[in-house]
């Protein structure tokens, strides 16, 4: 069901040879541009002629009555609100204790810089629809926003037929949950260019982040700069490093629970037992046909992105993870701590048989919105820092500017840019060093 890749005996770099999803973002810009723009001239006339033409519905305005909200969390089952507020608990939990506060550095006497952090004024949280509901998104989006301060917050969710137009009832009573009353029923690549550009009720936002399919990351693409993004997100995708001591059960279960998500979902098992991987295949073809989403699940783990990997030893499997920078990283060796402690790139550190992936979808208290297809080597998942920016403030009096005039007329006149080291001797003449 699953293909092998044999890397024992390699020496160099793996990333060509590791199973990836292809995705190309960039032929999906030119299909979403007609779309960023109709939004941008016509307003909440463009995505309601586009929720018909995408979701099937048609709708008379895309703001979601606040009594709908309420009436989401009244109709909510028990259990699935009890879930959802334990979720909050958590993630609210982690995410304060990400707060940064401002940083006075005395740099010479009378010259100081402070370091302020200043929360992005308004954000735009895309919670996807589709194949699955994911009033988890919800969560994951709104408390790092709101722990960093941020004061205005909207969510947009696809139209659902079957609700009338609204998006799904579970992740309105999220928001509900979460005290956000500003909901659109929009969807896709026009959601992003709702946020960017503002249309009807819905006001510019600063930033727009979350999850979505290759049309939301296009128009995010596309609209880099206009509005600031959180990632461009890929298909979704587990990485697991274990030895002959992880239990193949568990190895299947998770690979699958992935699979479970899309079509083009990754699962990849990296392991120096040959042992392990062919039990894992064993558990592989009993339990896929056994789960209720089988077809989407067997279509992603027989895809080119899905695989597993063997390798020389747990040494080897470290660089090959790493070079794989994988969303999800469980890690399930004889040691697992000492192991995930020497990974540099992942989205995200599953430690142990008893820390699934699952568990950090929903109530480990981290974030699940992270960097996917290799983005891991370079950033960072969805937190507080996402919402907040680092302004210096550079506060001198006139001796200190004084102290170092010399300095700076040195380094201006070695750039060419003389008027530089002008702003600076008209205050204070040509003195210091």
């Amino acid at each position: 069901m699953i293909s092998r890749i044999d890397l024992r005996g390699t020496t160099g770099d793996p990333r060509d040879l590791l199973p990836r999803a292809e995705t190309d973002v960039e032929a999906a810009v030119a299909k979403v541009r007609p779309i960023v723009e109709d939004v941008r001239h016509r307003g909440t006339d463009a995505l309601i002629e586009l929720a018909e033409r995408f979701d099937g519905v048609r709708l008379t305005g895309v703001k979601v009555p606040e009594e709908e909200i309420a009436a989401a969390l009244r109709t909510l089952d028990p259990s699935v609100r009890a879930a959802l507020e334990e979720s909050i608990r958590r993630a609210r939990l982690v995410h304060r204790d990400q707060r940064r506060t401002d940083t006075t550095t005395r740099v010479a006497p009378g010259g100081t810089v402070t370091e302020r952090w200043v929360p992005v004024g308004r954000v735009g949280l895309y919670v996807p629809g589709g194949r699955a509901v994911y009033p988890s998104s919800v969560v994951m989006n709104t408390v790092p926003a709101q722990e960093a301060g941020v004061a205005s917050l909207a969510v947009a969710s696809p139209p659902q037929a079957e609700f009338g137009g609204l998006p799904h009832p579970t992740v309105l009573a999220a928001c509900a949950l979460l005290g956000v009353d500003e909901v659109y029923a929009v969807g896709g690549a026009q959601a992003v260019a709702m946020f960017a550009y503002g249309a009807g009720e819905c006001a510019r936002a600063d930033m727009v982040t979350g999850p979505g399919n290759i049309w939301v990351a296009a128009a995010k693409r596309l609209l880099k700069g206009t509005i600031g993004i959180d990632a461009e997100a890929g298909p979704t995708e587990i990485a697991v490093l274990a030895d002959d001591t992880a239990d193949p059960g568990y190895v299947a279960a998770d690979l699958i629970s992935q699979a479970e998500h899309d079509t083009v979902a990754a699962s990849v098992l990296v392991t120096p037992s040959t042992g392990l991987a062919d039990a894992v295949d064993a558990e592989l073809e009993r339990r896929v046909a056994a789960t209720k989403h089988s077809d989407r699940i067997t279509q992603a783990l027989t895809g080119p992105q899905s695989g597993t990997v063997l390798v020389d030893d747990i040494e080897h499997g470290l660089r090959v993870v790493d070079a794989y920078a994988a969303e999800h990283l469980e890690i399930m060796v004889r040691d697992p701590r000492a192991t995930a402690d020497r990974v540099r790139n992942a989205g995200a550190v599953f430690v142990g048989p008893h820390a699934p992936v699952s568990l950090g979808d929903y109530l480990a208290g981290s974030n699940h919105v992270l960097p996917t297809g290799g983005c891991a080597c370079h950033s960072s998942g969805l937190s507080v820092q996402t919402f907040l920016r680092g302004i210096h403030v550079v506060d001198y009096d006139r001796d200190a500017l004084a102290e170092v005039a010399g300095h700076v007329v040195a380094l201006a006149e070695a750039e060419d840019l003389p008027a530089h080291g002008e702003a600076v001797t008209a205050r204070v003449g040509r003195t210091g060093a």
